[in-house]
């Protein structure tokens, strides 16, 4: 394809991810003024005062134009992406739809786990689908937070997924569970054949050159759906590229552009942050944008943002997480208050 071609085709989906971002709330463009002319120097300064912040690397228009490592950190040193691991599994839940591995977003979860179901039957349980455990609108008790221990503890992750009992209705509201993205990731298995790792690699990781540092497993050996996976920071920016480059890498297709767009989408809300969650993915305003991110405990980041064609990525120690969270305030002031003034006059 020729560049003049490919150049039309991603502005054609940068506009149809816009388009998501001015369905999420009302979007004002800022006047234009003149940039901050301290530049990219002060913003590296002022990451190095987040004393979680590990890795911060700034991408526009495809080309790095920067990127730093604090406290000792190794740019060849993968980090565990704590509950980013999520995003990339709903990726590959649309690479395994287009595949024809899994029938559809609307496929039953009875379909991947006949045996659970013969021997505890529920019907209503049997009527959560694939949709449902991508946003996090299944309806059964979380697995994460104070559960989450027992549920890492527990002899089978699956069937202590399954085991809870409802505490909203299928497609109400938000429960935020570890559990029902691991579910993901065995159905990927179940449904391909391959280990979720396996699959990952032949259809995302090697086309992008991107080589996974650990994976934890569950005690079946199934590998784990929404924690600790851990990637460079350059190869976490080589997915948020890809995906603002309208699913493309180099020549190769490598993720469905509807997929993309449909992950993007908010279909509900946290009741613990302001954030909209699509497929595995957040979504949030920053400033006057739209920003579409990946994150896990303790600050990890691939952070989009469609109208400024931008990608940014962040890691830090997960030391310093908590459950409230705190860590986020200065990294989202960091990317509102000056990453975000100098890309928009990049």
């Amino acid at each position: 394809m020729d560049r003049a071609k490919k150049a039309r085709k991603k502005n054609k989906f940068l506009s149809l991810l816009i388009g998501v971002s001015l369905l999420l709330s009302s979007y004002t463009l800022a006047q234009k003024q003149q940039p901050d002319s301290a530049g990219l120097a002060t913003i590296f300064e002022h990451a190095e005062e987040i004393s979680s912040l590990r890795s911060l690397l700034i991408q526009q228009h495809g080309e790095l134009l920067g990127s730093s490592y604090f406290n000792g950190r190794s740019p060849n040193r993968p980090f565990n992406i704590k509950s980013a691991s999520k995003s990339i599994i709903g990726l590959l839940v649309g690479i395994a739809i287009e595949e024809k591995f899994i029938p559809s977003i609307d496929e039953p979860i009875i379909t991947f786990f006949p045996k659970y179901f013969e021997e505890h039957p529920n019907p209503k349980k049997e009527q959560i689908t694939v949709r449902n455990l991508l946003s996090m609108q299944a309806g059964l008790a979380s697995t994460s937070s104070s559960n989450y221990g027992a549920w890492v503890l527990s002899k089978n992750w699956v069937e202590y997924a399954l085991n809870q009992d409802f505490i909203s209705e299928i497609d109400g509201r938000m429960v935020y569970s570890t559990g029902t993205s691991h579910l993901l990731s065995v159905i990927i298995t179940k449904a391909t054949g391959m280990s979720t790792k396996a699959f990952a690699e032949k259809y995302l990781f090697d086309p992008l050159d991107i080589t996974v540092g650990g994976w934890d497993k569950d005690p079946q050996g199934n590998y784990m759906g929404g924690n600790n996976l851990a990637l460079k920071p350059a190869d976490m920016l080589k997915i948020g590229q890809m995906l603002i480059d309208n699913g493309e890498f180099g020549e190769q297709r490598i993720i469905p552009t509807d997929w993309i767009i449909d992950s993007f989408k908010t279909y509900t809300y946290s009741n613990y942050n302001p954030y909209g969650y699509g497929y595995q993915w957040w979504n949030t305003k920053t400033g006057d944008y739209t920003t579409f991110f990946a994150w896990g405990h303790g600050g990890q980041y691939i952070m989009m943002i469609p109208e400024l064609d931008a990608v940014v990525v962040m890691t830090s120690s997960v030391t310093n997480g908590s459950r409230r969270r705190t860590y986020k305030r200065p990294v989202f002031t960091l990317l509102e208050e000056h990453i975000i003034p100098f890309l928009k006059y990049k």
